[in-house]
């Protein structure tokens, strides 16, 4: 991912990434990014409540997306994450309205994915 597609990155996908690959950054960019993008803390309120300037928590930001954004790149694992819920979710819906086919390919489609 370049630049740009980091700065389309939603909170929700940084989040998502944030719970699978967390735990690979720095407790305290970690921190950080959970207070921006989980929290939705200002830069000004997450330097003030951390006693540092508002330049390194953009810093922070900036290399801890980037972080983010390359082990998702390379792993794949909230893509895939949401690939399966979303199979889930229309196989159970096949299943409420009565196509047995569709629910069942469904199915059968999730089972190859894990």
């Amino acid at each position: 991912m370049n630049d740009g597609e980091h700065q389309q990155a939603t909170n929700t996908d940084i989040c998502l990434w944030l719970d699978f690959y967390g735990r690979l950054l720095t407790e305290h960019t970690r921190e950080i990014l959970e207070l921006r993008y989980c929290e939705d803390l200002s830069l000004s309120e997450i330097a003030e409540n951390l006693h540092i300037s508002r330049q390194a928590v953009n810093d922070r930001i900036r290399r801890g997306v980037q972080n983010l954004a390359g082990y998702e790149t390379k792993l794949g694992l909230a893509s895939r994450y949401r690939i399966e819920k979303e199979s889930v979710s229309q196989a159970l819906q096949a299943i409420e309205t009565g196509q047995a086919g569709q629910a069942r390919e469904k199915l059968l489609q999730l089972s190859r994915l894990l």
